[in-house]
């Protein structure tokens, strides 16, 4: 009964001065907006890097020589196939390099991209990630056999040859001051320049793909590799993966314990972008949290006012007996409730302003009940807070001093 009266009297002083108590509330109100807004768009930004990072490598490992100036520890093509075949996890492994050159046909001849690998090379690289529009992949036999073939983009058969269907014809790929005659075996969708921009496409290199095997035989210094993709099924399998092909490296090549090899993951770099994000929103929300402090001395200020002005109101009730402690809640009420229908109205406000902005960026606000929690107690500790001084001043005001003040 006694919390129910002082909780009305407080509501009864609070919208018998609409406007100033709105403007009371108005630092609250930005200052809650603002840090709702911040969390939920940037928890949202932070979800959509993540999950885009993901899906691009979340099981992949990167296999690294560590020396590659000694060529006794460098990868090779034996390596990779004992890897695959002594590990049943292992879904895809292969280099995933690139080299600068040139690719001709009897009437054409054009600068070239040449990425080289295993037959994996199609699922390990964001290059080879387009459909087959003819023919196939180089395949295993292609590779064990290093035979001479290759696999190009829809531009550069269209350039090369003026048209798509050119699996079989014969094109002249020049790299590393060799020369290499090879059978085209497969096109595939898209090319590099859809990767690109939108450039001239007279000058956008063309995409040639080929067996490693096949450029080490002719390229003999390019036979060991310093870099190699690993892909397996779930990210669970990552790590005792990444230590069973350090192991196995390090007893094919006699070198336990020298550390020449190491396996890094994309969860491992995933956790320290979202470190870094979840440092960088944090402290944007600090800095914005800076309002609310601001609305919390626009409470006190108010009170203070609102104290002087019921002075001769507080004489009245305290000669009527009301103690010192009716007094003390009854003021401090009206602090906390002036905070809390703030955080509310800065709640809703942040909600909408962060489905507007999310809407805007093409992401997915993240709203967290943390969040939304410690927002709510956050403004009724600034209610309790600051309102404390002011209701304890009118609280010790001398009840004669009060009745005869004007």
């Amino acid at each position: 009964m006694f919390i129910k009266e002082n909780f009305k009297m407080a509501l009864d002083s609070i919208f018998a001065n609409k406007m100033r108590s709105f403007l009371t509330m108005l630092g609250i109100i930005i200052g809650i907006a603002s840090v709702i807004a911040i969390l939920a768009v940037g928890n949202g930004a932070a979800d959509e890097i993540t999950t885009t990072f993901s899906e691009l490598g979340a099981t992949t490992i990167s296999l690294n020589a560590n020396d590659p100036d000694q060529s006794g520890d460098l990868i090779t093509n034996d390596d990779l196939n004992v890897l695959k075949d002594s590990i049943e996890e292992i879904r895809y492994i292969s280099p995933n390099e690139q080299m600068n050159g040139t690719v001709s046909s009897e009437d054409e001849a054009r600068q070239t991209v040449v990425s080289y690998g295993t037959p994996d090379l199609q699922f390990v690289s964001q290059m080879m990630s387009s459909t087959l529009v003819e023919g196939r992949y180089f395949n295993q036999v292609d590779f064990d056999e290093a035979q001479d073939v290759a696999v190009i983009d829809e531009d550069g058969a269209d350039a090369l040859f003026g048209r798509v269907d050119v699996v079989g014809e014969m094109i002249r790929v020049s790299v590393a001051q060799s020369q290499m005659n090879l059978r085209i075996v497969g096109v595939v969708e898209g090319s590099f320049a859809d990767m690109q921009g939108a450039f001239d496409t007279s000058q956008i290199p063309l995409f040639v793909a080929m067996p490693h095997s096949t450029l080490s035989n002719q390229v003999p210094q390019l036979a060991g590799m310093d870099s190699v993709i690993i892909e397996v099924e779930t990210t669970e399998q990552i790590d005792p993966v990444s230590s069973q092909v350090v192991r196995l490296l390090e007893l094919r090549h006699n070198s336990v314990g020298d550390n020449v090899y190491n396996a890094t993951n994309f969860l491992q770099a995933l956790d320290q972008v979202n470190n870094v994000l979840s440092l960088f929103i944090n402290f944007i929300a600090a800095v914005a949290a800076i309002a609310l402090l601001v609305g919390g001395i626009g409470v006190m200020n108010i009170m203070l006012v609102s104290v002087t002005e019921r002075t001769r109101e507080i004489g009245t009730r305290k000669a009527l007996g009301a103690t010192t402690r009716t007094i003390l809640i009854q003021f401090l009420m009206e602090s906390i409730i002036l905070s809390l229908i703030g955080g509310m109205i800065g709640l809703t406000i942040g909600i909408i302003l962060s489905n507007i902005i999310a809407g805007a960026l093409n992401i997915v606000p993240i709203f967290t009940m943390g969040s939304v929690a410690l927002v709510l107690v956050f403004s009724t500790a600034v209610g309790v807070f600051f309102g404390i001084y002011p209701a304890r001043k009118a609280a010790n005001l001398n009840p004669i001093d009060a009745l005869r003040f004007e």
